[in-house]
């Protein structure tokens, strides 16, 4: 492996090229960017006019929550006539549950870190992004042609993050090639009395991680439409590449590689399960390596990828339509509009997102290229996202168009799972019950439109 600079320089031409790691435009001196010279010619002429507008995003990631609060922070000290109201706030629902909860009370925020990008565009809860945004982002991908989101971060891919201690103690010297070799791993960590995984299972979101590692590796990565297929009856999860996968992905559980109390367990604490030595391994992705530091600083771990059976590796790499988005009711508030897109500008400005990218271990979106001081993992995870042979997929839930899952489908099968492994009886029923949920909120959103 070619040794690798420490301060490492991304430029970002295509996301899908994945020159990973957030960056910016612009300067954070003031807390606005240089795009918005506009506004600065003229601020001296009069005085600027007092805005307020609502935030919201996810909070699941302790790293992503806080970079995001102090992003928020920087902006309203450095523009004290524009105030941001943050309703985003943490708790045991979906992160889409709260946006449709937050839209039911009409308090539907007025910037909003979209993930369910089609379903909130069809509703007409977004509107189409500002012009003048899009000249940040060197990709932003399109639905029926239009952009919607701002794209926060590049798609980090996930994988395996260890305890370099345990490994040495179980006698494990090298990353795995194949995936029995992972499986060995595993066994070798059992016989030495080590835990091996660290699950999240008490948060909805986590389950996503290992399901979808599963179904990218045995169903996405040969056949990206598999989900359009699904919806016209073409494809079913009884079919042996879905089967596979999360035939896989339970016996993690019943061969007692992971954590008996993941149920209990937060995302938030699997990074002290692991400096703790309670467990040896968490799969997640870059954004934790500094909640990691952060527990334990003088805590040795590294991060590999995990090969599929076929000894291929793939990952979640593949361009999305998350990002920010602006509300279409802010969109019609010209005050709003230009206070949003100030913070928007403010926030993709080189200083400020070269902050938040180091904070997140992020993969940048912009044009402009940022630079910022990485650790050996980060280097691992870039190194897996430039290598060529790496086969980039999306997670079931990031496909878009008519390969779009049904939106509620998602959290409804993390919950199945849930189910068939409190009770350890998985079989071909389960995966049945997902082909007729999956057709019956197809049916019930076709009604809807």
């Amino acid at each position: 492996m070619k040794k690798m600079q420490k301060n490492i320089v991304l430029t970002v031409t295509s996301l899908t090229a994945l020159s990973l790691v957030l960056s910016a435009c612009g300067s954070g001196n003031t807390g606005t960017s240089p795009a918005a010279t506009g506004a600065a010619s003229t601020s001296s002429a009069a005085p600027k006019k007092n805005v307020t507008f609502s935030i919201g995003y996810a909070t699941g990631d302790p790293a992503s929550k806080q970079a995001m609060a102090d992003a928020v922070a920087a902006f309203t000290k450095a523009n004290p006539n524009i105030k941001i109201n943050d309703l985003s706030e943490g708790g045991m629902a979906s992160y889409l549950d709260w946006l449709k909860t937050k839209d039911a009370v009409n308090e539907f925020p007025d910037l909003v870190e979209m993930r369910d990008t089609q379903l909130f565009s069809e509703a007409g809860k977004i509107a189409e992004l500002p012009a003048e945004w899009l000249g940040l982002f060197s990709d932003a991908p399109k639905l029926n042609g239009k952009n919607w989101t701002a794209p926060i971060a590049g798609t980090a891919p996930q994988g395996i993050i260890y305890s370099k201690k345990a490994y040495a103690d179980a006698g494990i010297t090298s990353e795995p090639k194949t995936y029995d070799e992972f499986l060995a791993i595993q066994e070798k960590l059992k016989a030495k009395g080590i835990t091996p995984l660290t699950f999240g299972g008490k948060d909805i979101f986590h389950w996503g991680f290992w399901v979808n590692k599963y179904l990218m590796d045995d169903v996405f990565a040969d056949d990206p439409n598999w989900n359009s297929k699904r919806t016209k009856g073409q494809a079913s999860f009884t079919d042996a590449g879905p089967s596979q996968a999360m035939k896989d992905f339970s016996e993690l559980f019943t061969k007692g590689y992971v954590d008996k109390g993941f149920l209990s367990t937060a995302d938030n604490q699997t990074s002290s399960m692991l400096v703790t030595g309670k467990a040896a391994q968490l799969f997640s992705g870059p954004w934790m390596f500094s909640q990691i530091s952060q527990a334990d600083s003088k805590f040795e771990f590294g991060w590999y990828p995990v090969p599929d059976r076929k000894g291929r590796i793939v990952v979640n790499g593949l361009n999305t339509l998350q990002g920010w988005s602006i509300s279409t009711k802010a969109n019609q508030d010209a005050d709003k509009k230009a206070a949003i897109t100030e913070f928007v500008k403010f926030f993709f400005s080189k200083d400020q997102y070269t902050k938040f990218m180091k904070s997140v271990n992020g993969i940048p979106t912009t044009k402009e290229t940022i630079t910022y001081d990485s650790g050996p993992q980060m280097k691992r995870v870039l190194e897996v996202m430039n290598d060529p042979k790496t086969i980039k997929s999306l997670q079931i839930n990031s496909f878009w168009g008519d390969n779009q899952m049904p939106p509620q489908w998602r959290n409804w099968f993390y919950k199945l799972a849930q189910e068939w492994l409190t009770k350890g009886d998985f079989s071909v029923d389960y995966l049945k019950k997902a082909d007729a949920e999956w057709d019956a909120n197809v049916k019930a959103n076709t009604a809807g439109k």
